[in-house]
């Protein structure tokens, strides 16, 4: 299995692949799913600010288009002073599959920050939360 660092390193690697015209905020994402692979995503900017997609949307949503559904960990690289999280719409994304998942975040100077999804997201709506409407 995929060690910490090496998610790190390959979130990194994502980020340079950024497309950030507008914003220059660069960002890649590396989502461990449950079975060992490793999958990546970079944020993709449009003119059009609402067509946006973050990395963490983009590694998430190509690891569910191939099948997988249970997530152990993502790993975020920004080109910032301080480690950055996740957005608002990107936690919520990820809950869908995995409340427990672990988030690492690496700055450009390479300080990491650890925290879980359930940190970010307490109480986070859920499908359990459609379910109980009468």
């Amino acid at each position: 299995m995929i060690n910490k660092d090496e998610l790190l390193g390959m979130a990194v690697k994502a980020r340079d692949n950024a497309y950030a015209p507008y914003s220059h905020f660069r960002v890649g994402a590396a989502i461990l799913a449950g079975n060992g692979k490793v999958y990546t995503g970079c944020n993709i900017e449009n003119s059009s600010y609402g067509a946006s997609v973050c990395a963490e949307r983009v590694a998430l949503f190509k690891a569910v288009s191939e099948g997988e559904k249970e997530f152990l960990a993502i790993a975020i690289a920004t080109d910032t002073e301080k480690p950055v999280m996740p957005c608002g719409i990107c936690r919520q994304a990820l809950s869908e599959f995995a409340l427990n998942l672990k988030i690492y975040a690496i700055n450009i100077d390479g300080k990491v920050k650890e925290t879980s999804l359930n940190e970010l997201l307490p109480d986070a709506f859920t499908k359990e939360d459609l379910e109980s409407v009468k």
